[in-house]
């Protein structure tokens, strides 16, 4: 059968037994980079065939691997790190399996998008994630449009060198939303960096960050400015409610679409005139 196995994400570490022993048996290893995967096989030292797989040849080599199935082999795929089929080849693979009735698994492992929406620190469920953002303006206004309808975390794969521009497109097109930045996943230089995007976008104007970054962002939902509460009137009924002034802040900045720190403020200058 065809096994698609997670690998590592940065820590070598990570590699499961179950990934290991698929790598130890098998005929052959179908793989993104067959450089990468080199030091990934010398590190645990197994040594096998290597054939590049990757996203401009990989329907050729969907039907190779058909061919190796049928002849009872049993092969891996591998992309670079991660997953297969995220944001990596793997797809074509499978749907050459399901096309000729052949049997395929998928061994789980390590994944930067999940650990990305826990480390984030936003909240994780439900999520979306979309791969790395569109670099052509032309596609990124149908993506903000998007984005301006959900109402929950959003993640995005991105080099390192455009994390301020892409910064910058989120917060003019989504307003100043509470967000994160995750860079060197599972390495030594792991880091996440939390703030609102224009926050962000300040610290990274300068100076790009280093390694493969992820993008968190906690949408809210945008609704017509005439449905939208006022922000001091909501404030008043919820502090006269009862309700503290952290714990008001909260639910009026989800309702009216502004920054925490905003209605915090707000809603202490409110307390005060109250008390």
């Amino acid at each position: 059968m065809l096994l698609l196995c997670a690998t590592p994400i940065g820590n070598l570490g990570d590699l499961t037994p179950r990934v290991r022993e698929a790598l130890t048996n098998c005929d052959a290893v179908y793989c993104e980079d067959t450089r990468r995967t080199l030091t990934l096989l010398n590190h645990i030292g197994i040594k096998k065939p290597l054939i590049s797989c990757y996203r401009e040849n990989e329907r050729q080599r969907a039907q190779e691997v058909v061919a190796r199935l049928k002849a009872g082999e049993t092969v891996v795929y591998v992309s670079d790190a991660g997953m297969p089929g995220v944001s990596d080849p793997g797809e074509a693979l499978i749907s050459a399996c399901i096309a000729h009735n052949l049997p395929y698994s998928v061994l789980p492992g390590a994944s930067s998008v999940l650990m990305a929406a826990v480390m984030s620190g936003l909240p994780a469920m439900p999520f979306t994630f979309f791969g790395f953002f569109p670099r052509e303006k032309k596609a990124q206004k149908p993506m903000i449009e998007q984005l301006k309808r959900l109402d929950h975390t959003v993640i995005f794969y991105e080099s390192p060198n455009r994390v301020h521009a892409t910064l910058t497109v989120l917060l003019e097109g989504l307003g100043d939303l509470d967000a994160a930045v995750l860079r060197e996943l599972t390495k030594m230089h792991e880091e996440t960096v939390r703030g609102t995007l224009s926050e962000l976008a300040a610290r990274y104007e300068e100076t790009a960050p280093r390694g493969e970054c992820v993008l968190c962002v906690r949408c809210r939902a945008m609704v017509n400015a005439a449905d939208t509460p006022d922000l001091e009137t909501l404030l008043k009924n919820l502090l006269s409610s009862g309700l503290s002034v952290r714990d008001a802040a909260a639910e009026a900045a989800s309702a009216c679409g502004v920054p925490k720190k905003e209605a915090y403020a707000k809603a202490l200058e409110i307390q005060s005139s109250l008390s």
